[in-house]
């Protein structure tokens, strides 16, 4: 790996394009490697994940909604929609749009956490819509994949943009271009173009992740996918854009985050070297925010040592700051709180996941956020008795540069009225590559399974199945067949209306 250092040049300095961020991200991208088998089997993984997290979604109202729109799209050269029988396709950016924010509304795909938040199977929509639309094969796919992993992993260490209040999604519309440019094999101007546009216009503030959360948290990463697509478009056809973005006097180092002192050490693979980075994600196996996982999987553990849980007085996590203030009491969010939040906010509430997780000894993607389960009265007692705390030790280890030794855990003390406590800890998740029992093949496909039950055939089940576990020989033919088409009867918003604009 190469450090780059990222800083603000002033417009009299003249910063040549090869020496900014841009353009050593296009190379990236324009390095034709070969894709190792493990980043192949971890691939199908993903898009395994990505597909059965979305069908469970395909009814729920952003991802219905999203559709709608995508269905006043059609493209006779285009992609296809999740749920949507195949011999109907859209425009890539639309498709992409509907497909990412099917993908992202359960909050149950993977993570990547470090400098700042991630989730980088949201480059697989738009990618793989503009592979059907522009008739590319696997072998092509699985490299544009591996780049945009890649990409946003490696922004993801290098620069923290919630410091900022900036939303993650300004690390997707960079790699998303990054990818596309290398499934296109297009020349390294025209990516770098492509980054520079999609970065510009794919900053936005996190409100969308504070407070009463709303739907936009699904679809703010479709968005950055579409409008990414559009960017390359633009590129292609010969259009500059704002440069240097990263590095200018007044682009996004300088007014968004750290200022004309900031500096940034991004890390990127040098010429020749494998994309790995897709080996550093994990899953979730729990439908709810990533920090959330091993603490879910710790309540499961301790609730089998509590008699009565009228019997405790407090309950105190000891964890990171990200952990503390994003999800935890430290975000000083009362709606985090609250029995009648919405589900996009209740899955940001580490106080109402522990609390449910212990009680239950199980987690599911819809019965543990019914306005029945969230206004049990046990439950907004026992939730309203938890409070979170930043630890520095915690904090630490979640920074760790080492894979091996980064953690996104917690230590937990239960109080009890009668002056006993119970003290339990776990660094990570169960399914992390580290964790308990990682998840394999098998597990993505019981996941695939579990939340797409009821929903589909299991003839369309096991044709998906069969066909993206050949991801690697798939000529363009088989790229377009990587939908899965629920039932129309069972599918709401399958047909165009006149709700809207469009």
């Amino acid at each position: 790996m190469r450090i780059h250092k990222v800083r603000v040049h002033p417009s009299r300095d003249h910063l040549a394009k090869e020496d900014q961020l841009a353009w050593k991200i296009a190379e990236v991208a324009c390095d034709p490697v070969d894709i190792k088998d493990k980043v192949t089997e971890m691939v199908i993984n993903r898009m395994i994940d990505n597909a059965g997290v979305a069908i469970a979604a395909i009814n729920r109202s952003p991802v219905a909604n999203a559709r709608s729109q995508a269905l006043c799209h059609p493209g006779t050269q285009g992609a296809t929609v999740f749920g949507i029988p195949m011999d109907q396709t859209f425009d890539a950016e639309w498709a992409a749009w509907a497909n990412g924010t099917a993908v992202r509304e359960l909050d149950m795909h993977d993570t990547y956490l470090a400098a700042d938040y991630s989730h980088p199977a949201d480059n697989i929509p738009p990618i793989l819509a503009v592979a059907q639309q522009c008739d590319c094969n696997g072998k092509d796919l699985l490299r544009a994949i591996g780049t945009g992993y890649e990409i946003q992993i490696n922004l993801v260490k290098g620069i923290c943009l919630h410091k900022h209040k900036i939303d993650h999604i300004a690390h997707l519309g960079p790699s998303v271009a990054a990818g596309i440019g290398t499934l296109l094999g297009l020349d390294l101007d025209t990516v770098y173009q492509s980054i520079q546009q999609a970065l510009h216009v794919t900053c936005s503030t996190r409100q969308s992740r504070k407070g009463e959360i709303s739907s936009w948290k699904a679809y703010a990463p479709a968005h950055a996918g579409k409008l990414a697509i559009e960017a390359v478009d633009r590129a292609m056809r010969g259009e500059k854009s704002p440069s240097p973005i990263y590095e200018g006097e007044d682009s996004v180092i300088a007014y968004l985050l750290d200022g004309p002192e900031g500096e940034y050490n991004v890390p990127l693979s040098e010429s020749g070297e494998p994309k790995l980075a897709i080996l550093e994600s994990y899953t979730k196996e729990h439908s709810a925010e990533y920090q959330s996982q091993a603490l879910i999987d710790l309540a499961f553990r301790m609730r089998t040592k509590i008699p009565n849980f009228n019997d405790i007085e407090s309950i105190v996590i000891h964890t990171s700051h990200h952990t503390h203030y994003v999800i935890g009491t430290g975000s000083n969010d009362p709606q985090k709180m609250d029995p009648n939040a919405s589900r996009e906010t209740l899955d940001h509430s580490i106080m109402y996941i522990f609390a449910v997780a212990l009680q239950d000894g199980k987690w599911h993607h819809v019965t543990s956020y019914t306005p029945e389960r969230t206004k049990r009265p046990d439950t907004v007692t026992l939730w309203h008795k938890i409070t979170t705390v930043e630890s520095p030790e915690w904090t630490k280890r979640y920074h760790d540069p080492d894979p091996n030794k980064k953690s996104f855990g917690a230590k937990v003390l239960i109080h009890f009225k009668n002056g006993d406590t119970l003290e339990d800890e776990i660094s990570l998740a169960n399914a992390h590559p580290a964790g308990a029992k990682p998840f394999t093949r098998p597990d993505y496909i019981q996941k695939f399974d579990t939340l797409t039950e009821g929903i589909i055939e299991r003839k369309e089940r096991d044709r998906f199945l069969s066909l993206v576990q050949r991801l690697p020989d798939l000529d363009d033919d088989g790229i377009k067949g990587l939908n899965v088409q629920v039932p129309l009867d069972r599918l709401v918003n399958h047909q165009k209306d006149d709700r809207g604009i469009f």
